[in-house]
């Protein structure tokens, strides 16, 4: 499904699998823990301060005690890990769910600042920036011809509510240079991509993450879908690595009778903190399917866990990822964190699902796509692996399995013809067919510019116009890619990005979930 618009050299793209950006964490602050002495970290102060202070060159110590933390947390689990000060911050910026800037979708094309779409009622939308717009300057910053690092770049488009930022912009569609001043404000980032009806009877809801605002943006869809006549609903968590542990079982919640497990986490010493339905939830009796892939992780699979377990619904799809460690995090004066698993977390049957992993191999751990792949478990129900020995039932007799990820009720397989259909699949995931649709709305514009969305979706059925454009821009990159093979999957894609650029991200979805496997195996079950 639909990603954002961070901008990566094609090849990088292609090479990549897909793996677990967020994870699980407990979503409340947590207190600076207080340190016994011992030998073993006397040692290491002492050391740093010896290079620090006698050291024949000069040395960052600061770049040593990272690298030190790095590697410590490296040989515990594949989920505590190192976040410094930048990455940190875009983090939390995600977790929370929004930030103050001028509200534009863009991306560096050609050391320039593009943009691809202005929010809707966004402080740039307002101003008059359009799709296409270049912003070359922020003030007196000049933004292009700079290959200004991301941190910095973005630090001259956000600041305080209500600041003004004077833009410098050239339209391209025009030819001509501009200047307009953007009060900025507070912008979302959302965490449920869409809200639909799927028919007279079938509401959609879509979730990418779970951030501090996805429970508040998850009841808002579904009390609308309700008031439209949804009895039954399809929750998509696809694609979504995970997040707050809390939103995940507020959400559950909606679906589950009181007093029903949603999920129960162990720590070390043994103590169990279980988790219940409350009695006010808003779907308790309609029909519930849950979409995973591979990539669904950690809070998605709480979810699914938890509306399987207690036969409550339909998972629909292919094997979770299999992240079963719950994390907390400890923020540092610098601007950095630790986040440290701090237990294991269990479905109501009893289940871990944590797929096996070395300790200090990371790797492996995260490419386990590519050994799925390898072994036709994307494609074949029976190549999926199931240790006999962690079988478990649910209420009703129905038998799950722990061990690895939550195995679906319904397995679907990935669409296309395999090999290169993986190939399309990651190409889909990364952006670059955002942006090769935005590269040729930025020649062609003028093609689109008053057609109604209906005259829209037939040209672009007739038409492998667009198709062979994008064969060529991958030929021309060096990619040996053939997409004949899965030309009718790609033109999907390829129509429902147009279609967002150019009528709105309800209208991607609108395309894309009327052949997605998915979404039908669901509408069937």
């Amino acid at each position: 499904m639909k990603k954002g618009s961070v901008y990566l050299p094609l090849l990088l793209f292609l090479m990549l699998a897909v793996g677990v950006l967020l994870g699980g964490m407990l979503n409340f602050p947590v207190d600076r823990p207080s340190f016994s002495q011992n030998h073993s970290r006397n040692k290491l102060n002492k050391l740093i301060d010896f290079i620090d202070n006698e050291y024949v060159d000069q040395v960052n110590t600061d770049s040593i005690v990272d690298l030190t933390v790095t590697n410590i947390l490296a040989q515990l689990d594949p989920h505590s890990m190192y976040l410094p000060p930048s990455i940190q911050s875009d983090e939390a910026e995600s977790m929370k769910g929004n930030f103050v800037g001028i509200g534009v979708n863009f991306y560096m094309y050609k050391d320039t600042v593009a943009v691809v779409k202005p929010l809707e009622n966004g402080p740039s939308a307002k101003a008059g920036i359009e799709p296409g717009d270049r912003i070359l300057y922020a003030g007196k910053t000049q933004l292009y011809g700079r290959k200004l690092p991301s941190d910095t770049l973005f630090s001259k488009l956000k600041g305080e509510e209500g600041s003004v930022v004077e833009l410098t912009v050239y339209r391209k569609s025009q030819h001509k240079k501009f200047k307009v001043k953007v009060a900025r404000e507070v912008v979302p980032i959302k965490s449920v991509d869409a809200a639909l009806m799927l028919n007279a009877n079938t509401g959609y809801i879509k979730i990418n993450r779970f951030a501090e605002t996805t429970y508040d943006e998850f009841k808002k869809g579904l009390l609308d879908l309700k008031k439209k006549g949804a009895m039954s609903l399809i929750v998509d968590v696809r694609e979504n690595g995970g997040g707050y542990v809390e939103m995940a079982t507020k959400i559950a919640d909606e679906f589950l009778k009181q007093k029903q497990l949603i999920v129960y986490m162990k720590n070390k010493k043994g103590q169990v903190e279980k988790t219940y339905a409350t009695a006010k939830g808003e779907f308790e009796t309609g029909k519930v399917a849950i979409l995973i892939d591979e990539s669904s992780a950690s809070a998605s699979e709480i979810l699914a866990g938890a509306i399987q377990d207690n036969d409550r619904g339909t998972i629909i799809g292919r094997r979770s990822f299999g992240k079963g460690l719950v994390q907390r995090e400890m923020n540092f004066d610098d601007g950095s964190a630790v986040r440290l698993t701090i237990a294991r977390y269990f479905t109501p049957t009893g289940r871990s699902i944590q797929k096996p992993y070395v300790k200090g191999d990371e790797a492996a751990y995260e490419n386990e796509f590519s050994k799925r792949f390898e072994n036709g478990e994307l494609y074949k129900k029976d190549s999926i692996k199931i240790a006999d020995t962690l079988k478990f039932k649910t209420p009703k007799g129905k038998i799950v399995y722990g061990g690895g990820g939550i195995v679906p009720d319904v397995f679907v397989p990935m669409e296309g013809k395999s090999g290169e259909a993986a190939i399309v699949y990651v190409m889909e995931q990364s952006g670059i067919v955002n942006h090769f649709v935005f590269e040729q709305l930025d020649k062609y514009r003028e093609t689109f510019k008053g057609m109604s969305y209906p005259e829209f979706l037939t040209k672009m059925k007739s038409t492998d116009l667009y198709f062979d454009h994008l064969q060529q821009y991958l030929t021309s990159s060096g990619v040996k890619l053939n997409l004949s093979s899965n030309k009718m999957l790609v033109k999907r894609y390829l129509t429902a990005e147009f279609a967002s650029q150019l009528y709105g991200e309800q209208k991607f979805y609108e395309i894309v979930l009327k052949e997605d496997p998915m979404v039908q195996a669901a509408l069937k079950s």
